[in-house]
């Protein structure tokens, strides 16, 4: 069996936003400009998310599923051009849901699942 590597620790939530559990890293809370029109906020995720990823020397097309929070789900019809921008035709699955925020200006997040083994 291998080793559960949590590469990101956040002590004050308590939780780690990157850990890596075999073949599978997991990658949670990627939000990023906080207050800004939603596609800028989905794309600071999606910069999060990456940068995260490359921590464990992945890239987005590692990807393989997605869960992608928002503050009002009308705010999907955003998401799709974001994706094809940033993926490239390798998508991942996904989904959507309208969830409420600790804060007022978050209105997307991104939690993410990206295969290490060979592909």
């Amino acid at each position: 069996m291998k080793n559960i590597n949590r590469v990101e620790i956040d002590e004050k939530w308590a939780d780690s936003t990157i850990i890596e559990a075999g073949d599978y890293v997991f990658v949670g809370y990627c939000m990023e400009n906080e207050g800004q029109p939603i596609e800028e906020q989905i794309h600071g995720a999606f910069n999060v998310l990456e940068e995260r990823l490359q921590k464990v020397g992945l890239a987005l097309d590692a990807v393989v599923k997605m869960d992608c929070l928002f503050k009002d789900i009308a705010d999907l019809n955003a998401l799709p051009n974001v994706i094809k921008e940033r993926f490239h035709g390798k998508y991942p699955t996904r989904k959507a849901y309208e969830t409420k925020f600790i804060r007022e200006g978050i209105a997307f997040q991104i939690d993410a699942v990206a295969y290490k083994g060979d592909r």
